[in-house]
């Protein structure tokens, strides 16, 4: 009787169909979860860049609501309510503190200049986001009626990811604002 000593083992072919079987299987579940960790850290960016804006416009809109008119000329001119500035790209007003005050873009950084006792300039816009554009509208409003001003703010911004162009949000808002305190004369 002859004997053969073989071993019982896999070829080369079947390891590579094995392979290849187990690469398919796995590249599926793995492709899912990185497109998902994608679209939440794009998710997250943009609740961010959400959350700065609407701080801004939010922080924006309560000062020009509570602006008043300027009868002395202390800020802006005489019985004025609001001075649009930098081409459109600012607004500048007495605030309800009797101190001067403006919003205004500079190089994609929305600012708040504030001329109270301790006259400074703050940023309102977080170093990861980008300002686009910024424009006020002033809605034909007429300085010298008893109406009140109507402000339309328009805000563009987008959130600053370096070389992740895919992961960069952009957001536009735009709201208008009435002041508050009445430019009736009562005598």
């Amino acid at each position: 009787m002859v004997q053969t000593n073989f071993k019982k083992g896999y070829t080369i072919v079947e390891i590579m169909v094995a392979i290849t079987i187990f690469v398919v299987i796995i590249a599926a579940p793995i492709g899912f979860l990185i497109s998902t960790l994608k679209a939440q850290q794009k998710i997250l960016f943009s609740q961010e860049l959400l959350d700065n804006t609407s701080y801004a416009i939010e922080y924006m809109s309560r000062a020009l609501r509570m602006a008043k008119k300027d009868v002395n000329q202390t800020c802006i001119g005489k019985n004025e309510n609001y001075q649009i500035t930098r081409a459109g790209t600012g607004i500048k007003f007495l605030n309800y503190n009797n101190y001067c005050q403006e919003f205004y873009l500079e190089t994609g950084v929305l600012k708040e200049y504030n001329g109270g006792r301790i006259p400074n300039t703050l940023s309102l816009s977080s170093s990861n986001t980008n300002v686009l554009n910024f424009k006020i509208v002033s809605g034909g409003w007429s300085q010298a009626d008893l109406l009140q001003p109507k402000v339309t703010l328009y805000y563009e911004a987008e959130r600053s990811i370096a070389g992740r162009p895919e992961l960069k949000p952009l957001i536009k808002i735009q709201t208008t604002i009435s002041q508050r305190d009445m430019d009736i004369n009562i005598q």
